[in-house]
């Protein structure tokens, strides 16, 4: 039997796009899937962030695509390997987000006054512009870092997908897809939505992505179908169309059948998302579980 916990122990490291402890990760999920019976195969690709153009450097990344010999695949089990870090957590780049969007707001309130013909400031406007610039200030050095290990985002995701592929009998539809660069903008997915449509196309894809031993779990609909529907079901989640987050469901939904990225947690586990507090000491791994039984009973009814 896996040990879970050892194997989370081996991906949870800082490992960020392109670096050689992001190698090391791929080369354990590639021996976790021909354990597995699993042919595993690398999409390299290149791909450009906001960062790299920049940078004019662009990035080499390698997705890992993983099928059974023979078989075919009615189900993509996807979780991003790549890990980042940053000054701000998730949770204090909304906040942050949210003042940039407060002073925006009162930019466009001066204008609309002084279209209007009235550019008399009124006594908030100064409070409220200062929000918006401290806002914008915070995000403007919120700069990517290699030093978040990212357990919960996304180590316990990739654990998840395993996990899931353990609960199904060998004979199940299913293959695996770990994509890289899903922190630089989805630049994994977006690359086999580019290079490899084929694989995706009349497919359910099911994305884990921050699976979290607390809170609740999240259900974010990205193309709903009888599939996706099963899974939230036995999930018991709270299903939602929309979230202030960047998933590699967004790039993959436009090609599969159905798509669906499942996530767990709260605002505690915002706060640690991204930061050097994200580690594998802080998880029991009993949110994957119950995550990963759930969805193999849906994908599989026994």
């Amino acid at each position: 039997m896996t040990d879970y916990r050892t194997l989370l122990g081996e991906l949870a490291v800082p490992r960020l796009a392109g670096t050689p402890p992001a190698a090391g990760v791929r080369e354990v999920l590639k021996r976790e899937l021909v354990a597995r019976g699993f042919v595993a195969m690398e999409h390299q690709f290149t791909g450009r962030s906001l960062l790299h153009r920049l940078a004019r450097v662009p990035l080499a990344g390698v997705n890992l695509i993983a099928v059974r010999p023979r078989a075919r695949v009615e189900t993509w089990l996807v979780a991003h390997y790549d890990s980042k870090g940053q000054p701000l957590s998730m949770a204090m780049r909304l906040v942050a987000a949210a003042l940039t969007g407060v002073g925006v707001a009162e930019l466009l309130s001066l204008a609309l006054r002084a279209l209007l013909g009235s550019v008399s400031p009124g006594m908030l406007d100064p409070v409220l512009g200062g929000v918006g610039a401290a806002g914008a200030a915070l995000l403007a050095v919120n700069r990517v870092t290699d030093r978040s290990a990212g357990a919960v985002d996304n180590a316990a995701g990739m654990v998840t997908a395993l996990a899931t592929v353990d609960g199904l009998p060998p004979e199940a539809p299913v293959g695996v897809i770990f994509p890289d660069a899903e922190e630089y903008g989805l630049l994994g997915a977006r690359a086999l939505v580019r290079e490899r449509a084929h694989l995706l196309a009349g497919t359910t894809v099911v994305n884990f992505d921050g699976i979290d031993d607390r809170g609740t779990t999240i259900v974010l609909m990205h193309r709903a179908g009888p599939m996706v529907d099963r899974v939230a079901g036995a999930l018991e989640a709270r299903r939602t169309r929309w979230l202030p987050v960047v998933v590699d469901g967004l790039a993959l939904a436009g090609l599969a059948r159905e798509c669906v990225t499942i996530m767990r947690g709260d605002w505690g586990t915002m706060k640690v998302v991204h930061t050097r507090r994200d580690t594998a000491a802080r998880l029991t791994l009993e949110g994957a579980r119950q995550v990963a039984q759930a969805v193999a009973a849906a994908l599989f009814p026994s």
